[in-house]
């Protein structure tokens, strides 16, 4: 049987030089759906893991309130669309964060809500993102680190001090390699002094947090904004392990204060950062797996290509069938001869083409690596796997129809045609 295979093979091989432009069509078309399907699924399982970790770099032992669109789910489209269109919730309270610190299984807590102004030093203006916050904002995210200066104190949120503490980029946009501590900048016209100059720190989910001016949360709201609301409060968890019954517990606690036991009127949500990715995850799933499949389309195409290719060459060799036929080959033989001819292009395409996808994963990883994010585009086993399988796949079901068709032919209505 080995022996028989590898004849078959030799015979393959000799068939494939013979015709070398059907061939490399062949290959094409396979080569190009393998290399779309390794592609899809490094892009996608690179995108996911680095999603999921600039979300977990915040730590796994929080848990994030924030507003929402009563009758809408916190991560839908529905809820996102709507406050983009300006539905704007003005419910959640600094008094609302205030009760949550009171919760048994809470460490530490902020108040936030975010602005954009005009930020001026000397001749210099630069539209900058504010974002208000509590004092305990460094005690609850870790990765605010502060390079120069200090971070404002519980006094001064309370007091409305009009004090500031600048990203890396803004402090280099406004005073160069100049000290920045102690300086003067205006924001919405107003004067702020800088006392703090933060670390760099890049890019957070596609969020430049060099770019953005921490100011006092009270100040943010009642000074620059005008309101008495909040958008969001950051709880850190004193014990991670209670993770659902913390997010439970601060649920129950703010739909009281809000007045509703209904959850489809709740205009506020709270999400663990877990919970928020295995939320993100189940998604890119999803997604992948779509695009996977209509990427397969490509592949079902080069298969109807091999299909034809097969038909084709089945109609060249007639003789030759008719030949091995009278010299005692069964019908099998042919069968199985066509059928690995098919499995073999297919595989070699499935090959080139694994190759090709590793290429494309290189060079994309480079380019995110080059313009500053850390997003490494990898090819997973699973993947490998996939492509090998189906290309097989490919092969047996699209060359099987024009190897049966083969096998049938009778010897002497095969040597009559030649």
């Amino acid at each position: 049987m080995s022996k028989d295979i590898i004849t078959i093979i030799k015979l393959s091989i000799r068939n494939f030089r013979s015709n070398k432009g059907r061939t490399i069509l062949t290959l094409f078309g396979i080569v190009i759906g393998i290399t779309a399907v390794i592609a899809i699924g490094s892009s996608g399982q690179g995108v996911k893991s680095f999603v999921l970790g600039q979300i977990e770099s915040f730590g796994t032992d929080l848990i994030q309130v924030e507003v929402k669109v009563p009758s809408t789910e916190h991560m839908s489209s529905q809820n996102a669309s709507a406050q983009t269109m300006g539905v704007n919730i003005t419910t959640l309270k600094i008094s609302d964060a205030e009760a949550i610190g009171r919760l048994p299984n809470v460490a530490n807590y902020y108040a936030g809500t975010i602005g954009q102004e005009l930020v001026n030093y000397q001749n210099i203006n630069k539209k900058a993102l504010l974002f208000g916050a509590g004092s305990q904002a460094p005690l609850v995210d870790t990765n605010i680190k502060i390079e120069e200066g200090a971070f404002y104190n519980e006094g001064e949120d309370k007091g409305l001090a009009q004090v500031a503490v600048i990203g890396y980029e803004i402090k280099n946009r406004l005073f160069g390699d100049s000290d920045a501590v102690g300086e003067t900048i205006k924001i919405g016209g107003k004067n702020f002094k800088v006392i703090g100059v933060l670390g760099k720190r890049g890019q957070v989910s596609f969020f430049n947090f060099d770019e953005i001016i921490y100011i006092t949360v009270e100040t943010l709201k009642k000074k620059i904004l005008g309101v008495d609301y909040i958008k969001m409060i950051s709880v850190k968890m004193a014990d991670p392990s209670l993770e659902y019954k913390t997010v439970a517990d601060i649920t129950d606690l703010l739909a009281v204060r809000h007045n509703t036991s209904d959850p489809a009127k709740y205009d506020f949500a709270a999400t663990s950062v877990k919970e928020a990715q295995n939320t993100i995850a189940g998604v890119f799933n999803t997604i992948n797996i779509l695009l996977l499949v209509i990427t397969s389309i490509s592949l079902l195409v080069g298969g109807v290509g091999i299909m034809n290719v097969m038909y084709v060459a089945v109609t060249e060799r007639t003789f030759e069938i008719g030949l091995r036929k009278s010299l005692g080959a069964k019908s099998k033989d042919i069968l199985r001869q066509f059928l690995i001819e098919a499995v073999i292009i297919t595989f070699l395409g499935g090959v080139i083409g694994i190759i090709f996808g590793f290429l494309f994963s290189v060079i994309i990883s480079f380019i995110f690596e080059f313009v500053g994010y850390d997003l490494k585009f990898k090819i997973t086993p699973g993947s490998l796997l996939l492509a090998t399988s189906f290309s097989v796949i490919v092969g047996i079901i699209f060359g099987y129809y024009p190897a049966r068709k083969a096998s049938q032919l009778s010897p002497m209505e095969a040597l009559r045609k030649e």
